[in-house]
């Protein structure tokens, strides 16, 4: 036979009852284990999130500072110092602040400084500053 067998009462045999994975007393352990590992995983959540926006404000930053310079570098009316940094503020998304500075680095060309504040994922938790890029565009040339 292959499964083990008792013996009860003369003359009866019956097979052993199999022990369950747990008894009735941990019933829920996992769901408790679970709720205090909770709080450690949305904290790591978070974190990746948080990080994610530093890199995108970055790249925004970086988009910025190129379309900036790029129109500031156009000969007039289509570009110029002001009309770049109007350009670079809206080459950025709606929901994020850019400053854009444009000044002439040479005569040759135009160089532009964009800095974007990184929102918080947690209300009231700053733990980053803004990031800033910079990008320098030579002056388009105008002879025909």
């Amino acid at each position: 036979m292959n499964s083990p067998l008792r013996h009860g009462s003369p003359g009866r045999i019956r097979p052993l009852r199999r022990a369950r994975a747990g008894s009735r007393r941990d019933r829920g352990v996992a769901s408790l284990e679970y709720l205090g590992m909770l709080p450690l995983v949305l904290l790591i959540a978070l974190a990746g999130i948080q990080l994610g926006l530093v890199a995108y404000c970055g790249e925004q930053a970086g988009t910025a500072a190129r379309t900036a310079a790029r129109t500031a570098a156009l000969p007039a009316p289509d570009g110029g110092i002001a009309r770049g940094r109007t350009a670079g503020e809206n080459a950025v998304s709606d929901w994020l602040t850019a400053h854009v500075t444009v000044r002439s680095a040479s005569a040759d060309g135009y160089r532009a400084q964009a800095s974007v504040d990184v929102p918080s994922v947690l209300p009231g938790v700053h733990l980053f500053g803004p990031v800033s890029r910079s990008a320098t565009m030579p002056r388009e040339d105008t002879t025909p």
